[in-house]
């Protein structure tokens, strides 16, 4: 007898277990699998309430947040920069104010050589007209359309200005050189030069008027062959232009009339 109660309490046992087992599985099968979410999501929140970092939808709004700063820090720089010019503009005889424009093409593979504006012959525009921004001389214009016109970049490494030394008036040819640097080769074989040097414009070009800004003298090379050379650091910001001031060619009065500029 009491081997039969043994038994039947190991099988009672077994019973119980495979029953509760069964039940379990039916009942999450019935229910999906939501009971057992809601389970480990009222154990899981205490956790979740400890977390420091920011939700998604803190995430997002803050990403729509820093979009709009940055869009308003761009369009208070480019109305700076428009304020800028056109007070540049205003401050020029009626006579010869320029026509504004902004750069709305540059080519990386050209990034130093030339710069499309949204100005053309609609404005005014013409080849030989030259280009200017704060701090000086940017370049010419060699091509243009209705509505576009093309600059050739004193960066570019086919440019050439005949230059003078604000200081001294030693002269020569400032060369492009693909950089926010240009390379400056004297007439004189020793000229009267040094570091900190101011170059403009000479008054012997062919292409520019006398006197416009083109940058500093950054190193020199007197023992260069076969003439001497200097490293200027250009003043106009080359590197990232965005508004600039289109100007007529000069006459023949404002040309100087020296020889042998190399102006191109």
């Amino acid at each position: 007898m009491v081997t039969v109660r043994r038994w039947w309490d190991r099988k009672l046992l077994q019973f119980g277990l495979l029953t509760v087992v069964v039940s379990s599985a039916w009942i999450l099968r019935q229910t999906q699998g939501h009971l057992l979410l809601e389970m480990y999501q009222v154990m899981s929140r205490p956790l979740q309430m400890l977390q420091t970092g920011p939700s998604p939808e803190e995430r997002l709004n803050d990403a729509r947040f820093l979009e709009l700063q940055t869009r308003i820090a761009d369009l208070e720089s480019q109305n700076q920069k428009l304020q800028n010019l056109l007070g540049y503009v205003q401050a020029a005889p009626l006579s010869s104010r320029p026509i504004p424009a902004r750069v709305v093409g540059r080519s990386a593979d050209h990034w130093w050589q030339q710069v499309t504006l949204n100005r053309g012959s609609k404005a005014g525009i013409q080849e030989g007209y030259i280009v200017k921004t704060d701090g000086g001389l940017v370049g010419l214009v060699e091509s243009v359309t209705p509505n576009t016109s093309r600059v050739l970049l004193i960066s570019d490494l086919k440019s050439q200005v005949g230059v003078t030394i604000s200081r001294t008036s030693a002269k020569g040819v400032l060369r492009g050189d693909s950089s926010a640097e240009a390379v400056l080769e004297f007439y004189e074989k020793v000229p009267n030069v040094k570091v900190g040097d101011l170059v403009s414009t000479s008054n012997y070009s062919q292409r520019f008027p006398a006197g416009l800004p083109v940058g500093r003298i950054k190193s020199l090379d007197l023992k260069k062959l076969p003439a001497s050379v200097a490293r200027v650091e250009l003043f106009p910001p080359i590197l990232s232009l965005d508004w600039v001031a289109v100007y007529p060619k000069p006459t023949n009065q404002e040309l100087g009339r020296g020889q042998g500029t190399g102006d191109r």
